[in-house]
C-alpha cells in the first residue's frame, strides 16, 4: 500500500487523502528467473535420468509440471497488475479500480453520506471493507493482506472523519 498526495480531480486541487493499493507479491522477476531455473534445470536432469533407464515419457511430463509452474507464475503476475486509487476531497469520495485487463472503473460517493463499514475476525483480523452510502456498497482492499488492511482502515477512517467535519 502506498499513499501520497496527485492531482486527480477536474480542478487540479490537492486531494485530502490519497491511497494507491496493490497486491503484495513476494517473489520478484530475477527471484522468479532465478525459480524456473531451477525448476527446468532439476526438471531436466531428472528426465535424462528417466531417459537413460527408458522411461522416455516421464521426460514429456516433466516438462509439463514446468510449463505449469511457468503458468501460474504468469497467471499470479497477470492478477498483481490490480491496482485500487482512492481518493477523499471535502466534496467527493473518488474509488478507481483498475483491472489487469485494462479497464476502469471509477465510483465516486458524496464523503458526507459515506460510511466505511469494517468486518473483523478474532484472530485473522480485518477481513472485509466497504464503502456504502444508501443503497450502494463497494468492496476496497480486497486483495490486501491483513496488516495493510488494518493500516489502510485506519488512515482512511481518519481522513473520511475530517472530510465529514469540514
Amino acid at each position: 500500500m502506498q499513499s501520497e498526495n496527485r492531482h486527480l480531480n477536474k480542478d487540479f486541487s490537492e486531494p485530502e487523502f490519497f491511497a494507491e493499493l496493490t497486491p503484495h507479491r513476494s517473489l520478484g522477476r530475477t527471484g522468479f528467473i532465478i525459480l524456473m531455473c531451477f525448476i527446468g534445470g532439476s526438471c531436466f536432469i531428472s528426465g535424462m535420468m528417466f531417459l537413460i533407464m527408458g522411461a522416455w515419457p516421464v521426460l514429456f511430463f516433466l516438462a509439463l509440471d514446468a510449463l505449469i509452474v511457468w503458468g501460474a507464475f504468469q497467471l499470479n503476475y497477470r492478477a498483481a497488475r490490480k491496482l485500487e486509487r482512492i481518493s477523499i476531497w471535502p466534496d467527493q469520495l473518488l474509488v478507481q479500480k483498475f483491472e489487469p485487463n485494462g479497464k476502469v472503473d471509477e465510483h465516486q460517493f458524496n464523503p458526507f453520506w459515506a460510511r466505511f463499514e469494517v468486518k473483523r475476525h478474532e484472530e485473522i483480523g480485518i477481513t472485509s471493507m466497504q464503502i456504502t452510502s444508501r443503497k450502494r456498497r463497494l468492496d476496497i482492499g480486497t486483495f490486501l493482506n491483513p496488516d495493510d488492511r488494518e493500516s489502510f482502515a485506519l488512515a482512511f477512517a481518519n481522513a473520511l472523519g475530517r472530510a465529514k467535519r469540514a
